[in-house]
């Protein structure tokens, strides 16, 4: 009984981990496509964030 307990939480774990790295993914995508966005559509003056 213990072996299969311990069977499905590692199961639930990789599952969880698998789903939080596929949102890290898309997470980073949409970043890069703003970054990319963010120089072809800056001002002339050089950089395109206020900081």
């Amino acid at each position: 009984m213990l072996l299969i307990v311990l069977a499905l939480l590692l199961a639930f774990l990789f599952v969880g981990l698998g789903f939080a790295v596929h949102l890290l993914w898309i997470a980073a995508v949409v970043f890069f496509i703003a970054w990319i966005a963010g120089f072809a559509f800056r001002r002339g003056s050089g950089r395109w964030y206020w900081w």
